[in-house]
């Protein structure tokens, strides 16, 4: 598996369980699923059982009474404001160095692991106007420490291609996080505008090994199914001893087994 990961043949997707054991340096807890994400957004207060439901649908609340400059604030804060450790996951990948990485989390964890190194970074946009590409191509420049935005024509696998969907924070603050932010990015993912023309060919037969991320919820298994069209076979590893019936229908219509282990478990072998 750390050989088909070097190679790229296997290629790590990940999502928020990496956070489970990940506070910030005031002992704040970073969001590893649904429910922590929306008391972050909320000021750690719960909200009703609707909204409680799944994340996006509690930021489209807060949105609506709030505006989007408040959503984008608070995301932006709940990564960058306090400092926290990298999650062993990301660590973990250090020994690899994947060159086509997929990520769900919208901090720069991922982007710290490949700062040694010149990469390039696909993020996520969504409801703009001007065109029905929903995502952005830059290319870091080492020597300055810098993302500079290019063509999405100049995209290619000569170096490592780091892939966050759902935005980040940097270099701009893009983020795919309310329901109206996915409704829109996944129905242009449906028509082909979400991904690089170059990654579409790219990610043709890839295996995947999907790191903490959980299928229970429509709006993250649409996702992962645009993101991944055209794959030959896949791993699930998190935390959950049991999955739905939902989630079992998704992992045997793309082949995907889930390992019998913890997530800090699997890494630490």
């Amino acid at each position: 598996m750390i050989e088909k990961l070097k190679s790229g043949e296997l290629v790590p997707f990940i999502g928020m369980g990496v956070f489970k054991d990940t506070k910030n340096d005031e002992g704040g807890q970073i969001p590893f699923d649904s429910d922590s994400m929306i008391l972050a957004l909320n000021g750690g207060r719960a909200m009703s059982q609707r909204l409680m439901y799944e994340y996006s649908r509690a930021a489209m609340s807060l949105e609506q009474r709030k505006g989007r400059a408040f959503i984008e604030q608070m995301v932006f804060h709940i990564f960058n404001a306090k400092p926290y450790k990298t999650p062993l996951v990301y660590e973990w990948l250090k020994q690899t160095m994947p060159p086509y990485v997929i990520d769900l989390n919208m901090d720069d964890s991922l982007l710290k692991v490949y700062e040694g190194v010149e990469h390039f970074l696909v993020t996520g946009v969504s409801r703009i106007m001007g065109g029905y590409d929903r995502f952005l191509v830059y290319r870091y420049d080492v020597q300055n420490k810098v993302y500079q935005h290019i063509e999405k024509e100049l995209l290619n696998d000569s170096i490592p291609i780091l892939f966050k969907p759902l935005g980040c924070v940097v270099p701009e603050k893009n983020f795919i996080v309310s329901d109206a932010d996915f409704v829109d990015w996944l129905t242009e993912a449906m028509g082909g505008y979400a991904i690089p023309p170059f990654l579409k060919g790219y990610k043709e037969g890839k295996s995947y090994l999907f790191l903490g991320v959980d299928f229970d919820r429509d709006t993250f298994r649409m996702v992962a199914n645009e993101t991944t069209l055209g794959l030959k076979d896949g791993y699930l590893v998190n935390d959950k001893e049991k999955i739905t019936k939902k989630e079992e229908k998704f992992l045997a219509s793309h082949q995907i087994e889930k390992l019998e282990t913890s997530l800090n478990a699997f890494i630490s072998k």
